[in-house]
């Protein structure tokens, strides 16, 4: 074992985190969720979904028997939609091509949607046992940081270059162990912020510290400026006070998730319902009503919404795909975040008027 992942297992033993919910009664399916659910997301924020997603699915099978869109109504508010979209139809080809069992290869798990090299890695591991080293945004930046590593990490040449470093510094015994204990360091300790660098237990060695240049590590990707789209949705209401909802397609921003009728501009929607919904409106339906504007922000741009309500409407145009929901009912669908804020906003100005 190496002077690195030996004094790392050391500190895990003593300071490591032992009690998260996927450490207790391990198994493929258990690690498999908690890794998907972990990439690009905090630890703290994953655990109530995570305790609610397993009491829900708490088998691969009951996974893959479930509709997509109950996996994403327990997946609301996570983010990164692709990873529950992705996780439900590995679960139902794992039915499918092996059986029900969590593959036990490399290749088999790599092949599965939404399960990248590092991933597969935690998994064989942590739940299987077998040696695979592991490159997640944690241990990036501990290894930039403890090489000195020039370069941006998603940059081929540098990423090639920590894999190469990865694997070497994965100890044969213990690696199940050492996979968590890397990761905890990154998430605990050599945080991208305020890094503890008097508590960690390979400081001694860690290159960044010795040339005083650790805030400079990992280096960031060269900037580029987020572009800012625009979106007007629209709120409409039935005579039974129930809100019309559209599942997006299943491919691009919030795919199969249910979300209200999206415009390019509040003109567009405008015309939309003249041409479409002028017929179908209550002779004391009201006008549009303007809601304030919000910003939406993604990992590559900025999207900035404009709510309008429609009320008392009779019935939607033939033409339109979705359905009426009532609102209580409609937090059982997987809604992208700032739909979920509307509607929240909805049922608050409802039981303000009710």
């Amino acid at each position: 074992m190496n002077a690195f992942s030996e004094k790392l297992l050391h500190w895990f033993d003593q300071f490591g985190r032992h009690d998260l919910p996927w450490q207790q009664q391990i198994t493929p399916y258990r690690v498999w969720v908690s890794e998907i659910m972990l990439q690009q997301t905090q630890v703290q924020t994953v655990i109530p979904y995570y305790q609610r997603f397993m009491q829900r699915f708490p088998t691969l099978l009951e996974l893959a028997e479930a509709s997509q869109d109950e996996v994403l109504a327990h997946w609301s508010g996570l983010g990164y939609y692709a990873r529950g979209r992705n996780l439900h139809k590995a679960a139902r080809l794992i039915m499918q091509e092996h059986d029900g069992e969590f593959p036990k290869s490399f290749d088999e798990v790599v092949a599965l949607p939404g399960i990248g090299r590092s991933t597969a890695g935690a998994i064989l591991s942590i739940a299987l046992q077998q040696r695979f080293p592991i490159l997640d945004g944690n241990v990036k930046r501990v290894l930039s940081r403890y090489f000195a590593v020039e370069g941006w990490p998603g940059e081929k040449t540098v990423e090639n270059h920590l894999w190469k470093v990865a694997d070497q510094l994965t100890p044969q015994q213990r690696f199940a162990d050492y996979t968590q204990a890397i990761m905890d360091l990154g998430a605990t300790l050599c945080t991208r912020s305020r890094p503890d660098c008097a508590r960690c237990p390979v400081a001694s060695g860690c290159q960044a510290l010795q040339q005083e240049r650790v805030g400079e590590f990992p280096f960031s990707k060269p900037k580029k400026e987020k572009p800012v789209r625009q979106a007007a949705m629209l709120i409409m209401l039935n005579q039974q006070q129930q809100v019309w909802l559209e599942q997006r397609p299943q491919k691009g921003i919030w795919g199969g998730l249910w979300s209200l009728p999206q415009y390019d501009s509040q003109k567009a929607l405008i015309e939309a319902l003249k041409s479409s919904i002028s017929t179908a409106l209550d002779a004391g339906s009201q006008s549009l009503v303007e809601w304030d504007k919000f910003r939406h922000t993604f990992s590559h741009y900025h999207l900035d919404i404009e709510p309008l309500k429609l009320e008392r409407v009779c019935e939607a145009p033939a033409e339109w795909q979705g359905a009426w929901h009532h609102l209580e009912q409609a937090d059982q669908l997987g809604l992208p975040a700032p739909v979920k804020k509307i509607l929240g906003q909805l049922e608050k100005e409802y039981g303000k008027n009710g």
